[in-house]
């Protein structure tokens, strides 16, 4: 093969695998979907090669299940795997902060895009613009990740975060949205770190995570009591499980979740 060739068929491979990731995270691929390599092939019309590696390559990042039966199938995440996201991300910042002196380099020249990408996220989670959000989060992020010297915990988290987005997107799409059921502390987050004020930066981390514990908690309470009603055990006026034909709790409602993916 020739170098070329080679170059070629990785930057096919890549473009696969972002553009079957932002199906997932869009929602058009729904969790348990099943597909081959011979579907997505033909359907981008391109060889099986770089479909497969495609498809190895989201495999890893736990974003797909694979069969050798049945190809491939868009992971479901539960909500104990939701809140197992949210905890270990929880762990390993909290352990970014022990001396950060060491392990976190603010480069204040990066600010400007962290901000410019803060502002957009919030603006897209008050008018609820799902996809918007979805893709100016994980870059706010990834950004913020940059400040973090050991590259493979800045790696760690970022997948995390896709992860959660995959178990978040289906739901949020179902439930509703707005202010309310979305975390929009990005701003406040990036003006910690340019201050350096490191106890509103782990104040507002903490929020961060704890927003998501509570949405997970709700929605495991939820999820529960329409397993029962399914089950014979509820009663018409219980909460809608998922999938259910009953309207949704509004978002704007006090009962309604906090989150963040």
């Amino acid at each position: 093969m020739s170098p070329s060739a080679g170059v070629t068929r990785n930057t096919l491979r890549q473009q696969i695998a972002d553009a079957l990731r932002d199906e997932v995270l869009a929602g058009r691929l729904p969790p348990g979907r099943e597909f081959t390599v011979k579907q997505i092939a033909e359907q981008y019309g391109v060889s099986a090669t770089p479909v497969r590696e495609a498809l190895f390559d989201l495999s890893a990042q736990g974003l797909l299940a694979s069969d050798q039966h049945r190809g491939f199938q868009v992971r479901e995440f539960t909500v104990a795997d939701y809140r197992a996201m949210a905890e270990a991300r929880a762990l390993v910042v909290e352990g970014l902060f022990r001396n950060p002196a060491e392990r976190v380099a603010v480069r204040p020249e990066g600010l400007a895009s962290i901000r410019r990408r803060a502002a957009e996220a919030v603006r897209a989670a008050k008018g609820g613009d799902l996809d918007v959000l979805i893709g100016y989060d994980l870059r706010f992020w990834r950004e913020l990740g940059q400040f973090v010297l050991n590259p493979y915990i800045a790696d760690f988290l970022t997948r995390l975060r896709v992860q959660a987005w995959v178990f978040a997107v289906h739901r949020l799409r179902r439930d509703g949205m707005d202010e309310n059921v979305l975390w929009f502390g990005h701003e406040e987050l990036v003006e910690a770190i340019a201050r350096g004020d490191r106890e509103q930066v782990h104040a507002e981390m903490c929020s961060y995570y704890a927003h998501a514990l509570v949405w997970a908690d709700r929605l495991e309470a939820r999820e529960a009591a329409g397993n029962g009603e399914r089950n014979g055990e509820g009663n018409a006026g219980g909460p809608a499980g998922p999938g259910s034909a009953v309207p949704p709790q509004s978002p704007q409602s006090p009962e309604s979740p906090g989150h963040c993916a």
